[in-house]
């Protein structure tokens, strides 16, 4: 398979094994809402991001969307878009790399680009997915009207590639299919439907000689008989036998005209299976610039600083065929935090990373609009009114030195949390002033370290022995018990009903 070559490519190839990591610290002034949802908001170099979730997250991403930079040329108020070729495939492949190892084997991850750059990464990713596991290459019409002052041609469309962890297994969800404006009646439950006439309008083919088991008298609503007629005035035939129109007959509509009873048949619009996705997403589907740039000034309407968002009905687009509710969306690029809201107000969980200032002075602000029913995007037809909450998060110390161990300025609290993060995927609640981190559907979690049971040194006490196990305060049930070693054996352990893990190599990201 032919590859995409590149300067540096070298050191891009190694850039996520190279990555430093670095523990997710919660900042809880940050966080809003119900303090049971998983939703997470990470400030910090979504690589370093990336590696620190994959612990905690390898194999449970259902659907990725992102929107990097496009390398347009451009100076952007909140990125340095004007970063030459080889620079930006550098940048890209470490983390599209660590996204791809995030995903369910049933996931997909959609990136949205423009002429400049996504042939390019299509082969970066054919690289990286294989290309059997190549979708799409969708187009998504980000623009209602063309540029009158364009040179050559005015661009009104960006790509959205489409890529499966897994294409053997991944599924997608048809859209929703709109009844065409001819099925104008509606019947007493509703339903849409439009009418046809019940006689055979062939031709030749459909006389009484051709079809003669289609000739039969229908009873109309006064009870005359009603045969079918020709136009000439010859005998014809009924579409449907006389069977089906008994088991049909409330499909049946009676029309009295100028020449007596004239059967009709109800062809009902059936939206129920859908419609499968399309490789063209316009913008009365999914929205364009103008409709985003909109929706971000209605948010922000004094500090409205981003020039490239993306309309909330493209994201839900994508997550309408690529998730259910529930399923974990994750957005490495979040930028103003669309991806998050709208999977916020889909019902499914999310994790955003943003590098800039403005996943404090944008993003969090504007999940907490959602949170308290924000009425924009597609907040009317999802019928959002409010509720749930997210986890603000920034990047921690380095978890491991050069040599593999724990960095000594790695704190109880800050390695608890850790801990229990990548046991639980829930947020530590605790001070750090136990080795019982907590108890979570039943399984209780400890942390031997840093000297938590008073010992004067910190060494001591990091040892589980059966002095140590009668300290720890008691759960009767399963327990995992971290720590720098243990004398029990096997037996001694499945007696303690003990999981024992040993730090710092268990706790290691890979």
């Amino acid at each position: 398979m032919p590859i995409l070559d590149w300067v540096d490519k070298d050191k891009a190839l190694k850039a996520a094994d190279g990555a430093p990591y670095r523990l997710l610290e919660e900042v809880p002034k940050l966080s809003f809402g119900d303090a049971d949802h998983e939703n997470m908001l990470i400030q910090g170099d979504n690589l370093d991001a990336l590696k620190a979730l994959i612990p905690y997250y390898a194999g449970r991403v259902k659907c990725i969307f992102i929107d990097p930079p496009y390398n347009t040329g451009s100076a952007f108020d909140h990125y340095d878009d004007n970063v030459e070729h080889s620079k930006w495939l550098s940048l890209i492949y470490p983390r599209v790399e660590l996204l791809r190892d995030l995903l369910t084997e049933d996931g997909t991850i959609w990136i949205t680009l423009d002429d400049r750059e996504s042939h390019y990464f299509k082969v970066m990713c054919d690289e990286l997915f294989g290309r059997k596991n190549f979708i799409a290459n969708a187009i998504w019409e980000k623009s209602d009207s063309p540029r009158m002052d364009a040179v050559f041609f005015s661009s009104r469309h960006d790509h959205l590639l489409a890529y499966a962890k897994n294409k053997e297994f991944a599924e997608f969800n048809r859209l929703p299919a709109e009844i065409a404006d001819h099925y104008n009646r509606v019947d007493d439950k509703g339903r849409r439907y439009y009418t046809k006439p019940l006689r055979a309008m062939g031709g030749q083919g459909d006389s009484r000689e051709a079809r003669p088991t289609l000739y039969y008298a229908l009873e109309a609503p006064d009870g005359s008989k009603v045969y079918p007629v020709r136009q000439d005035g010859t005998d014809g035939a009924w579409r449907w036998r006389e069977e089906k129109v008994r088991d049909e007959s409330e499909r049946i509509d009676w029309v009295n005209g100028k020449k007596g009873w004239v059967p009709y048949y109800r062809i009902y619009g059936d939206a129920s299976q859908g419609r499968p996705a399309e490789t063209i997403f316009p913008h009365s589907l999914a929205g364009s610039n103008r409709t985003s740039k909109s929706e971000i000034k209605k948010l922000f309407p004094v500090d409205n600083p981003f020039g490239t968002p993306k309309p909330e009905s493209l994201i839900k687009c994508v997550l309408t065929i690529a998730t259910n509710p529930g399923d974990l969306v994750l957005d490495s690029f979040l930028g103003s935090g669309t991806t998050a809201a709208v999977a916020h107000k889909m019902g499914r969980k999310y994790i955003g990373i943003e590098l800039g200032d403005h996943a404090v002075t944008h993003c969090a602000p504007r999940m907490q609009k959602v949170i308290e029913g924000e009425p924009g995007g597609i907040s009317k037809a999802c019928k959002w009114e409010g509720g749930g909450g997210f986890r603000f998060f920034r990047l921690g110390e380095g978890v491991f030195d050069e040599a593999g161990q724990i960095n000594p300025d790695i704190r109880f609290p800050v390695l608890a949390a850790h801990v229990w993060f990548s046991e639980t995927h829930t947020p530590w609640t605790g001070k750090g002033k136990s080795p019982l981190l907590g108890v979570h559907n039943g399984v209780a979690y400890y942390l031997l370290y840093n000297g938590i049971l008073g010992d004067r040194k910190p060494q001591n006490g990091n040892v589980l022995t059966s002095r140590i196990l009668a300290e720890l305060p008691p759960h009767d049930g399963p327990k995992v018990v971290y720590g720098e070693w243990t004398p029990f054996k096997a037996d001694r352990l499945r007696k303690e009903d003990i999981v024992f893990k040993q730090t710092p190599y268990d706790v290691k990201a890979r």
